[in-house]
């Protein structure tokens, strides 16, 4: 079983990575329309780019869970900690190598994404092996991805007034500072 759980967070990784980068894309190619902000950046925000990591994550989730539900551990708490941590190297990661390097570089950007995708997977991994935690460890799991689906839901239209939230090459912030209703 072990060996199958592997497979299943590998090709996760995969799924992420492959669909995280097709959505970088995804808001221009839809032609702006409005709706696709929810999964897709709408600028080149820090907090936009965790999008990339999130729902393809949520989305994979979703695909295991039929596979997987009844043969590990702590499901919902291996995924939301995955989904959790993935978004958070991200931001660690970014920050890190830009204070030290002095500006971002794409190819450490594209870096950072990966091995904060594995990283999240291999968590989840582990999480799945673990011994059984208590059930409202789980349901805390559970409502900690529905805020964070609230989060990334609602954020890029109202975001924070933030470095994290901030487009480092226009300034503005989230969709309506970029395109505003009327646009």
């Amino acid at each position: 079983m072990e060996a199958k759980i592997r497979r299943w967070e590998l090709a996760g990784a995969i799924f992420i990575i492959l669909v995280g980068s097709a959505l970088h894309f995804a808001f221009a190619r839809s032609g702006y329309w409005r709706p696709m902000a929810v999964v897709a950046p709408v600028n080149e925000s820090v907090w936009e780019h965790l999008k990339l990591g999130f729902w393809p994550g949520l989305a994979f989730t979703l695909i295991e869970y039929a596979a997987l539900r009844k043969r590990v551990n702590n499901y919902w708490i291996a995924k939301s900690a995955a989904l959790f941590s993935i978004p958070a190297l991200i931001v660690a990661l970014f920050y890190a190598y830009t204070a030290i390097a002095g500006d971002n570089v794409l190819a450490a950007d594209i870096v950072v994404f990966v091995v904060s995708v594995g990283v999240g997977q291999w968590i989840s991994y582990r999480t799945l092996l673990a011994q059984k935690a208590p059930s409202s460890i789980g349901g805390m799991a559970v409502v900690a991805l529905v805020i964070m689906v609230a989060a990334f839901s609602l954020l890029s239209y109202h975001p924070l007034r933030l470095s994290l939230f901030r487009d480092p090459v226009t300034g503005e912030y989230g969709i309506l500072d970029a395109y505003p209703v009327n646009h």
